[in-house]
């Protein structure tokens, strides 16, 4: 699926910010809209690297359903705590999510992640050593500036240093 072109203006207004950072490394989701975002976003940002494991949640049987027609079907239903039939459960994504991690986190230098809302709230649950679940608790807009950090004053304590920031 593609930008539409009030998502296009969007992307575009986070150069300042992206290029207020000095970042080592950028990686996308494979999805035309992440990359098309990565591309509007970061014009003189290092090359972007395609990650598969920043791809959206697997949505399975349920994906092109909102999830307002899920859970009319199925009462309750939350992807991060239910996960979705034929797609992801909470623990595929937080396998991917840890595995991810561990590979950025032998990376120098800051990193700037594109990717997708329910699969950013996941990795920053899994960041600060929470389960997929609690990512529910977190609301990641479309092109908007978080960042996973370090708290500065307990060095290796991993922090949500800003989250959800739009210009």
């Amino acid at each position: 699926m593609a930008l539409t072109a009030h998502g296009e203006e969007q992307a575009r207004l986070l150069i300042p910010l992206l290029g207020a950072i000095r970042l080592g490394h950028v990686f996308t989701s494979p999805a035309l809209r992440a990359r098309r975002t990565c591309e509007l976003a970061g014009p003189s940002l290092p090359v972007a690297a395609i990650e598969p494991d920043l791809a959206e949640w697997d949505y399975g049987k349920y994906e092109g359903e909102t999830s307002d027609n899920i859970r009319a079907g199925r009462p309750g239903w939350n992807c991060y705590r239910d996960g979705c039939p034929g797609g992801e459960s909470p623990g595929d994504v937080s396998s991917r999510a840890d595995r991810l991690l561990a590979r950025l986190c032998r990376l120098s230098g800051n990193v700037a992640l594109f990717s997708h809302g329910e699969f950013g709230c996941s990795l920053a649950a899994r960041w600060i050593g929470l389960p997929v679940a609690q990512g529910e608790h977190l609301e990641l807009g479309t092109a908007s500036l978080s960042i996973l950090g370090f708290n500065p004053a307990h060095p290796g304590l991993r922090v949500i240093a800003l989250w959800n920031a739009r210009p």
